[in-house]
C-alpha cells in the first residue's frame, strides 16, 4: 500500500506533466501489471542520483547543480542528467510507484526499489576497458556493472536475506541501457568502428552474465534495452561533421554510427532471444530504444517539438548543433534554449524531459503486451 505522501507525491507529478504535446500520461496503464518494486542498473541515461552522491568527482560535476533539474520539482538538481524527470522516472509513475531512490542515498526509502544505474558507468569493468586501450582517464566512474549488481546483492541481503524470490515476485527490473559508452569513449578516443565493432560480442555477454544473475537474485520480469541511434545525438553529430551529404541518413543522421548501434542491438537481441531458451519460465523484453527514438524524430513536430531544433542541444552553445565540448551545459556562460519542452536534446548527449517522457510511453506500449500482465 502506498502512504498518503506517497500517493499525493504521484498525484502532484501527473498535474506536472501535462502539457501541450498530443501525447500525455494521464493513466498510469501498468497499473494492472501490479508491479510493488523497480530496480534499475544503467548510466546516465537511468541515474537518479548516484554519480553525485559516489564522490567528489560526482558532487561537484554540472549534473548536481542547475540548470539540471530546472524542471524537476521545487527546481531541484538531483543528478539526473536532464532538465527533469527520466524515463525511468515516467515507468514508476505509470505503474503507480514513488520516483526510484538511487542506492548510494544514505537516507532513500527502499520499499518500492532501487536505482543502481551510474553516469558514465560501463557495461565492461575498467581494466578491461584499460586492456582495450581505452584511456582510464576518461571514465568519470568505476562503478561498472558488476559493481552495480555488487551494491544490488547488498541491498537484498539486508532486505530479502537468503531467499528473495518471494520478495521480489511482482517487481520490474531493468538492466540497462549499459554498454553504451564503451563506445562513446573508444568514438572519443579515436577508435575505428570495426574496433568498436569487435567489443561487441564481449559488452553484450556481461550484459546477459547480469541478466541470469538477478534472475539468481528472483527476479522474473526483466527488461534489456538497447541503445539510440547514436547518429543522431548532438556531441556525435558535432565531431564528426562531414560535408559528405551521403554520410547522412533521411533523419540527419550519420549513418555510420548508427549502423554499429544496429550491430549492437541486433547482437543483444539474439542474445536474449537464446536466455529465453534458457529460462522459459521467466520473462525477458528487449527495450527497443532505437525505435522509440526514430518515432520521437518521425512524429517530432506533432509531439511539440520546434523542427528546427531536433538535432541541438537546449542547453550549449555553437556550431550547427549547439553543442561545444569546451563549454558544456553547467558552464559559466552557456545558455539555455527558451523552451527546453520543445527540443529532444538537453545538452548533447542527454535528452530532456520532454522527450524522455514521449518515449517511455512508446516503450510502454510496445513492452506492456509482451510482460503478460493480468487483463
Amino acid at each position: 500500500m502506498l502512504d498518503l505522501l506517497q500517493v499525493l507525491s504521484i498525484i502532484s507529478f501527473m498535474v506536472l506533466l501535462k502539457s501541450d504535446a498530443q501525447v500525455m500520461l494521464e493513466v498510469p496503464s501498468l497499473m494492472k501489471c501490479k508491479f510493488d518494486k523497480i530496480y534499475q542498473l544503467g548510466d546516465s541515461l537511468s541515474d537518479t542520483g548516484n554519480f553525485i552522491k559516489e564522490s567528489f568527482l560526482g558532487a561537484f560535476s554540472p549534473f548536481a547543480k542547475l540548470p539540471y533539474g530546472q524542471h524537476f520539482p521545487q527546481n531541484k538538481s538531483t543528478g539526473r542528467c536532464s532538465d527533469g524527470l527520466l524515463m525511468i522516472d515516467f515507468i514508476a509513475l505509470k505503474c503507480g510507484l514513488p520516483l526510484l531512490n538511487p542506492y548510494k542515498d544514505q537516507n532513500g526509502n527502499f520499499t518500492h526499489g532501487a536505482n543502481f544505474a551510474v553516469a558514465g558507468a560501463t557495461a565492461l569493468p575498467a581494466e578491461i576497458l584499460i586492456d582495450k586501450k581505452i584511456n582510464s582517464n576518461s571514465l568519470i566512474t568505476n562503478s561498472s556493472l558488476n559493481v552495480q549488481l555488487d551494491w544490488m546483492s547488498t541491498h537484498f541481503k539486508s532486505t530479502c536475506s537468503t531467499d528473495c524470490s518471494k520478495y521480489l515476485k511482482n517487481a520490474l527490473f531493468l538492466v540497462g541501457e549499459i554498454g553504451g559508452n564503451e563506445f562513446n569513449y573508444g568514438l572519443l578516443q579515436g577508435k575505428t568502428l570495426e574496433e568498436l565493432r569487435a567489443m561487441v560480442p564481449e559488452v553484450v555477454q556481461i550484459i546477459i552474465n547480469a541478466v541470469k544473475t538477478v534472475i539468481g537474485f528472483g527476479a522474473v520480469r526483466i527488461v534489456i534495452p538497447g541503445n539510440f541511434p547514436i547518429g543522431c545525438i548532438p556531441n556525435l553529430l558535432t565531431i564528426f561533421f562531414t560535408n559528405n551529404s551521403t554520410a547522412y541518413d533521411e533523419y540527419h543522421c550519420l549513418k555510420d554510427l548508427n549502423n554499429l548501434a544496429l550491430f549492437y542491438n541486433h547482437h543483444l537481441q539474439k542474445a536474449i532471444q537464446e536466455l529465453e531458451k534458457e529460462y522459459p519460465n521467466i520473462t525477458l523484453i528487449y527495450g527497443d530504444y532505437y525505435n522509440a527514438y526514430l518515432w520521437l524524430l518521425q512524429n517530432a513536430t506533432r509531439l511539440g517539438f520546434d523542427k528546427y531544433c531536433l538535432w541541438k542541444a537546449c542547453c550549449g552553445t555553437g556550431g550547427a548543433y549547439n553543442y561545444d565540448k569546451s563549454r558544456i551545459c553547467g558552464a559559466p556562460g552557456v545558455p539555455i534554449c527558451g523552451n527546453p519542452a520543445t527540443y529532444i536534446n538537453w545538452d548533447g548527449v542527454h535528452l530532456t524531459q520532454a522527450a524522455y517522457k514521449l518515449l517511455a510511453i512508446w516503450l510502454i506500449d510496445d513492452m506492456l503486451p509482451k510482460l503478460k500482465c493480468p487483463l
